[in-house]
């Protein structure tokens, strides 16, 4: 596939060496530039990224605390409160060797080259989206100083506040959606998620740009409606066709493959949690099981030692799925559930989403749709709340056709399950973001953000033994430990703006 061969000729190239001696004043041992158009492909590829940071901040982590998943597996920390600071500071470890320098690399480069704005347009919005998922995750982060060791000799960069980051965030993205058109971009197919489209970009632009704006709710509302309605009335994504994500194939590991997919295929521990299960179940919601089965093997054998295994039918019943409880280890397990183990739990569906091939999602259009039904509940934009959240609702269920035909809800069982859960104008903001929680299953980043921005839906706290937030849901991520020492004047001066270097410290914009 041409996607694995961009980030295939991006390593490659890196690392290669002029081999030609036609021109003896061409030094050998520098490598070749890369073309803006591979390093774009490899940036959005290192946007997705890879198992290590899926696996530890999105899924062991994030996806466990906000109780999509469950798992009694020690090294679920997430699941327990517990605090390991290399799975913690996961994200920040990957995101700055990878994502960031190269986009760095590539702003730098299109500058010199005299490339088109829309171009530079389209990797300053990308860049933003990378360092928002950075600083929500983490709060004050390297940001103006970031990813320029190489370009400006910066080993040790400044931690921004993130009162400042979130102000440069939602001027790169007013001012890249202005440099945008109707056409193509010179990026052309390169541009893996949407294939050049400009106005595809311009969206997502002021989609983000949505999507940071609310994040300023409680520390600033004034602020949070003006960049509400700056974005709608830019115009944000308008259908299932805009949603921003990344497609993911089948090829050499590390290259093109759904992170998430490889944490599934190395990892057959989690599980749904409870909470997720029994708030579909409830709802006779028909996401059920297309997001969840039953593991094929019972953990019990016919008694000639060869496993029972389950059909795709019983693994795939409604009446059969069961969520496992939160907070609970092998020991504890037993005495909450009468299970010994977790097989009688549901688990990711293995028949459908845990694909290598998954596609890898970063903003959607229903997210969209349930953030513009907010902002006519709080401030009356956008037209009627209800509308919205029918839409959103519609457009979640309609997206998990991407992972194929398994994925596809019938329109009229959407048209029972809105039916039978109406819009509920008395309980709106509770009843929208509950739904948006739905929606960014195993995309944990934002449920997390979304959750503390706003306190939906009413997650039931974990006492597990030994945990290190008192019993509260965490807050953030850690830094990573070797700042302490290979950028401690930063880093100290971080923590004293912020607080202290732990789960529980709040963010600039997650204010009580």
């Amino acid at each position: 596939m041409k996607k694995a061969i961009y980030i295939l000729l991006f390593a490659f190239v890196l690392g290669a060496c002029d081999e030609g001696f036609e021109d003896l004043n061409v030094n050998p041992l520098k490598p070749v530039q890369v073309n803006a158009e591979n390093k774009l492909t490899a940036a959005q590829l290192f946007a997705s990224s890879e198992r290590y940071d899926n696996w530890r901040a999105n899924l062991i982590y994030q996806s466990t605390m906000m109780q999509h998943m469950a798992n009694t597996a020690s090294f679920w920390d997430g699941d327990k409160y517990t605090w390991n600071r290399g799975y913690a500071s996961s994200l920040m470890d990957r995101y700055y060797g990878n994502a960031v320098k190269t986009l760095q690399d590539l702003l730098f480069q299109l500058d010199n080259e005299g490339a088109p704005d829309e171009m530079k347009a389209i990797a300053r919005i990308l860049r933003v989206f990378v360092f928002s998922r950075l600083t929500d995750l983490y709060g004050d982060i390297p940001y103006s100083e970031a990813g320029l060791a190489v370009l400006e000799g910066i080993t040790k960069p400044r931690y921004d506040p993130q009162s400042e980051i979130y102000a440069d965030m939602l001027n790169e993205l007013q001012e890249s959606a202005a440099l945008l058109g109707t056409g193509t971009s010179a990026y052309g197919d390169a541009d893996i998620i949407y294939n050049g489209d400009q106005a595809k970009w311009q969206r997502l632009a002021y989609s983000l740009m949505l999507r940071l704006g609310m994040r300023l709710i409680k520390v600033d509302p004034a602020a949070a409606e003006s960049w509400a309605t700056q974005a709608i009335n830019g115009g944000v994504m308008e259908s299932n066709a805009d949603i921003f994500f990344v497609p993911h194939t089948v090829g050499p590991a590390g290259v093109n493959q759904n992170g998430n997919g490889e944490v599934f295929l190395a990892d057959g521990s989690p599980r749904l949690s409870e909470t997720f299960v029994n708030f579909m179940i409830d709802r006779n919601d028909p996401r059920l099981t297309i997001l969840g089965s039953l593991p094929e093997d019972t953990g019990e054998d016919d008694g000639d030692g060869n496993d029972i295994l389950r059909t795709e039918g019983e693994r795939l019943d409604p009446a059969m799925q069961r969520g496992l409880p939160n907070g609970l280890d092998s020991q504890l397990l037993p005495g909450a559930t009468g299970e010994e183990n977790t097989q009688a739990f549901t688990e990711p569906n293995r028949l459908l989403i845990t694909g290598l091939d998954a596609p890898m999602f970063f903003q959607t259009y229903a997210e969209v749709q349930f953030m513009l039904a907010e902002a006519n509940v709080r401030w009356g934009l956008a037209g009627d709340a209800e509308t919205h959240y029918n839409n959103g609702v519609r457009a979640a269920m309609e997206m998990l056709s991407m992972y194929g035909e398994g994925g596809v809800i019938a329109s009229a069982d959407i048209d029972t399950y809105l039916a039978n859960n109406p819009y509920d104008a008395g309980n709106a903001l509770e009843q929208i973001n509950t739904q948006y929680w739905a929606a960014t299953f195993l995309n944990e980043y934002e449920a997390f953000s979304n959750w503390r921005r706003t306190g939906f839906p009413v997650l039931v706290p974990v006492n597990y033994p030994g945990n290190v937030t008192n019993g509260t849901i965490p807050r953030r991520m850690s830094y990573s430990e070797s700042e302490q020492t290979n950028n401690a004047e930063n880093y100290q001066e971080a923590i004293a703006r912020q607080g202290p270097d732990e789960l529980t410290t709040r963010v600039w914009w997650d204010v009580e």
